[in-house]
């Protein structure tokens, strides 16, 4: 077995130090807010088999700092908008790690989802069914 300097719990709860985090029983209250966009960074294949937050734009996690700097070929224009931006996954490991790394590159009106997808779905909140 190989020898890590930091593990990925280690790397997560470095980065939930660091970033707001926002529970899902807050977030419902924001879902209709149209200053908050909920910015789900799961794989394609976990949304296709388990739908997303009702109005959710798909960020795929390899591509966020590439959609988010405006200097990026591959930038989007969503994020230029003078959002709250609340990242999302299915637990909330991947998006803590993403909310950091959009904090550390300027992107600093952001939140991540404590408890994430699954935590959403335990509350009931609207999703978008599976396609």
């Amino acid at each position: 077995m190989i020898l890590l300097k930091n593990s990925v719990q280690e790397l997560v709860n470095l980065a939930k130090m660091n970033i707001n985090n926002l529970e899902v029983k807050d977030a419902l209250k924001l879902h209709s807010n149209k200053n908050y966009l909920f910015i789900d960074i799961r794989d394609i294949r976990e949304i296709q088999r388990s739908g997303r937050i009702l109005g959710a734009k798909h960020v795929p996690r390899g591509m966020l700092e590439f959609w988010i700097d405006p200097n990026s070929p591959y930038h989007k224009d969503f994020f230029n908008d003078d959002l709250n931006f609340i990242f999302y996954c299915a637990s909330d490991w991947r998006s803590a790690l993403a909310t950091e790394t959009a904090n550390k590159i300027g992107l600093l009106n952001t939140s991540h989802l404590v408890g994430g997808f699954n935590k959403w779905l335990e509350l009931k909140g609207p999703i978008e069914e599976p396609k």
